[in-house]
Formats: C-alpha cells, sequence, structure tokens
C-alpha cells in the first residue's frame, strides 16, 4: 500500500477530501462528516472529532484577530461602533470559513494516527 505524508494526509483534510484517496468529499453536509468516501469506500462514521475543531478555529481567530484589533486601534483609533462594526462581522466570517477546513484536518489527522477505530479499518483494507 503507497504511504502517504502527514502534510498530504493533512491537506486532504483542509481541502475537504479522503485521506485515503484524495477524492472523495469527506462531509455530507457542512460539519457533517460522510461515513463511508464515495470514492475509495473508507469509513469515517467512527472518528470522533468532537469540540476540538471550534477549539482549534478559536486558538487560530485569537492570534489573527487580537493583532487586527490592537493595529486598527493603535493605526486609527475609530470609535467602539466602528471597531465592533468591522471586527465582529469579520471575526463570525472566518469562524465560518475555517471550521470545516480544520474539522477535515483533525479526522484526515486522526485518521493518520489510527485513532478511533480508524486501526481497525485501515488494517482490514491492507488484508483485502
Amino acid at each position: 500500500m503507497n504511504e502517504t505524508t502527514l502534510f498530504q494526509d493533512i491537506s486532504c483534510g483542509l481541502a475537504c477530501r479522503c485521506p485515503q484517496c484524495g477524492e472523495g468529499a469527506l462531509f455530507t453536509k457542512w460539519l457533517k462528516v460522510t461515513d463511508r468516501c464515495p470514492a475509495c469506500g473508507e469509513e469515517f462514521h467512527h472518528h470522533r472529532a468532537d469540540d476540538f475543531p471550534a477549539y482549534v478555529v478559536i486558538m487560530i481567530l485569537g492570534h489573527i484577530m487580537v493583532p487586527f484589533a490592537l493595529w486598527m486601534e493603535n493605526a486609527f483609533s475609530p470609535p467602539m461602533w466602528v471597531n465592533m462594526a468591522v471586527s465582529l462581522p469579520l471575526t463570525i466570517i472566518l469562524c465560518f470559513a475555517l471550521l470545516q477546513p480544520v474539522k477535515g484536518a483533525i479526522v484526515a489527522l486522526q485518521w493518520r494516527m489510527r485513532m478511533h477505530g480508524f486501526a481497525e479499518s485501515r488494517k482490514q483494507k491492507i488484508a483485502d
């Protein structure tokens, strides 16, 4: 079996593609991971991403939005309503934009590390 690199697996997850084949869609809905890859048949029903993607997105956005807010305050000193009118929608948009790719990357990382049932399904694929 051709083993891929960690970077390739996480890149597939960030692109919302199956880490096994890189072709099939990883999600059936916005955050609903497919039970099985439509292209290669890899099972994903046993993944356990839970709340971790949200925590990762919060950490990423904290590192983006806090420096942005400080820069905006130092550069322009806008009134509070302008600050809120710019920062709040930007934060919400980035949150929604990052959540699915981050969840895909976490599922791909679990697949790569053979966590939460992926070890059993991958052993079956190699044996077949």
